[in-house]
């Protein structure tokens, strides 16, 4: 009798996946033999992803989650790792709560307590509760790799951008931290600011050089690899 071997592919899941970036790295690393967990709040989004990684000959599956409700979050990607077997490199991407607009037009004396709590809740504590949910296994594998965008708000002062911006720099000095603290482990975390406009994103601007999502998304598929270095800009 002849055995046949089940192949277990790696997994990427990307946590808040959208049609740019999101889609992107599903075929960057779908095309290196990574299947692909999508998590989002819309089914409606999902399905449209997964059937464009299909397209593209990449295994993905939807699993729906509004990042601001954490045990639902949480639950997303424990199903993720129960389908696949297992999760390797995590993304996680928030551009913030509310309206775009309103994101782009947030200025320093405009925060409050109470509109910057919603970013905190989205961009920060979003990507720590899904941290939690994949880090147990990484750490019993000895491998993993962490992934976390913010804008380049989180980085470089803008006089707009102001409330995400703060939330994103929280997020920017866990994920370098933790870089440090996982290196030995096995693990290597990266925090990404794009501060530069992505193609396809509404509203931007006609008079600014647009960055393809499938270039940048290359780049995220270099820092997994080279597990250097432990954060990358992105600008104009």
């Amino acid at each position: 009798m002849t055995l046949i071997k089940e192949i277990i592919l790696p997994v990427i899941a990307l946590v808040a996946a959208g049609p740019r970036l999101g889609l992107s790295l599903g075929k960057i690393f779908g095309g290196h033999g990574y299947e692909v967990a999508l998590i989002a709040r819309s089914a409606e989004r999902l399905g449209e992803l997964t059937g464009k990684l299909a397209a593209e000959g990449v295994m993905a599956a939807g699993f729906s989650a509004d990042i601001t409700d954490r045990p639902a979050l949480a639950a997303a990607l424990d199903s993720a790792a129960g389908r696949f077997g297992g999760i390797d490199v995590l993304h996680y991407a928030s551009q913030g709560a509310g309206s775009a607009q309103a994101l782009r037009t947030t200025g320093a004396l405009d925060v409050t307590v109470d509109n910057l709590a919603p970013q905190l809740e989205s961009i920060c504590y979003g990507a720590i509760t899904a941290t939690h949910a994949v880090l147990p296994a990484m750490l019993a594998a000895g491998s993993g790799t962490l992934l976390y965008t913010t804008g380049g708000s989180s980085v470089t002062p803008a006089p707009v951008f102001v409330s995400a911006g703060m939330a994103g720099a929280a997020l920017r000095k866990w994920a370098l931290t933790l870089n440090g603290t996982l290196a030995g482990q096995g693990i290597y975390a990266a925090h990404v600011a794009i501060g530069a406009w992505i193609a396809g994103t509404p509203g931007a601007p006609e008079d600014v050089s647009l960055k393809e999502p499938d270039d940048i998304a290359r780049l995220y598929w270099d820092l997994h690899t080279s597990r250097e270095p432990a954060e990358y800009v992105i600008s104009d």
